[in-house]
């Protein structure tokens, strides 16, 4: 074990040997072993967005197995995907690589201003599937937050019971935000602070713009002078804001991009002290090749 896996373990000291397990073992696969970084390929936007949206540009990616492979010749921390996309390689690609279960998930046939997902999976299903953690979305912002965080906690119980991982994807949306407020830095920064608070062992959020949305903690920025003119400025914050840097937090992918746009973003996160990325859009979608090629050069990126 490493110094610095060791003391990222030292954080969770009221967790289970079994749970400290699962978390090594996220830490110490595939190419950052041992590093404190991580790179996770998600595969939920077929549920999420609808095959042909997620896979009609590398139709590969229709058949789930694909993504177990892809995240092994990669050399991923882990993959994560919804429980059909998991039953469908789990036992083939048993022990090769971490899995993470997302438990809740939605889909885009029904709009709605307050998101709120729907639990689709279970800590049990995750056990028998052999994951290491159980993943779950959270809207602070949507009227509908307070069912969301009973839904997590009570899920968390359970799977810190059983020694697993817990991973909260926590995305700000809802009638109580602007567009642009589901990005703001001091809006990110909240909801990986509310991830943290709900017990989360691993904060998923996106990368923080300039934006404040707040007025309240606008005020408090400004007076302060809390340093957020570049990405590295908000991603430091929003560390800041888990715990003191005492939670790991990765950053989405988002929307597809061009190579160097991502590239540079990684960058930034990193020099922000970012614990990681993860990313499913901007990999799944290209050529196997490419795809790996693409988050082997985000690894390089977090290794440096």
């Amino acid at each position: 074990m490493t110094e610095r896996v060791q003391e990222i373990l030292s954080w969770y000291e009221s967790d289970s040997p079994g749970t400290r397990a699962n978390l090594y073992r996220l830490l110490c696969s595939g190419r950052l072993a041992g590093t404190g970084k991580l790179v996770i390929l998600p595969v939920d936007q077929g549920f999420e967005h609808g095959p042909a949206r997620s896979f009609a540009k590398n139709p590969a990616g229709y058949d789930p197995r694909y993504h177990f492979e892809l995240a092994l010749a990669a050399g991923c921390n882990a993959y994560a995907a919804p429980l059909g996309f998991l039953e469908a390689g789990a036992s083939r690609y048993a022990g090769r690589i971490p899995l993470i279960l997302k438990l809740n998930n939605s889909d885009v046939l029904f709009k709605d201003k307050d998101p709120c997902s729907a639990v689709t999976g279970s800590v049990q299903e995750a056990l028998r599937l052999g994951c290491a953690a159980i993943g779950f979305t959270i809207y602070p912002g949507s009227s509908l937050r307070n069912q969301m965080y009973q839904q997590i906690r009570e899920m968390t119980e359970e799977a810190k019971r059983v020694g697993l991982v817990v991973v909260i994807w926590s995305y700000p949306r809802g009638a109580g935000l602007s567009k642009a407020g589901e990005t703001a830095v001091d809006v990110v920064a909240y909801a990986a602070q509310i991830a943290c608070q709900l017990g989360a062992h691993v904060v998923k959020v996106k990368p923080p713009t300039e934006h404040l949305e707040q007025e309240d903690a606008k005020k408090v920025y400004l007076e302060q002078k809390i340093p957020i003119g570049t990405l590295a400025d908000r991603v430091r914050h929003v560390v800041q804001s888990s715990f003191g840097g005492r939670r790991i937090v990765i950053f989405s992918g988002g929307e597809a991009k061009a190579t160097d746009d991502i590239l540079k973003e990684v960058q930034g996160i990193h020099q922000g002290g970012g614990f990681g990325s993860i990313v499913g859009r901007n990999s799944f979608q290209r050529p196997q090749a490419d795809a790996v090629k693409l988050l082997n050069q985000i690894q390089d990126i977090y290794r440096a």
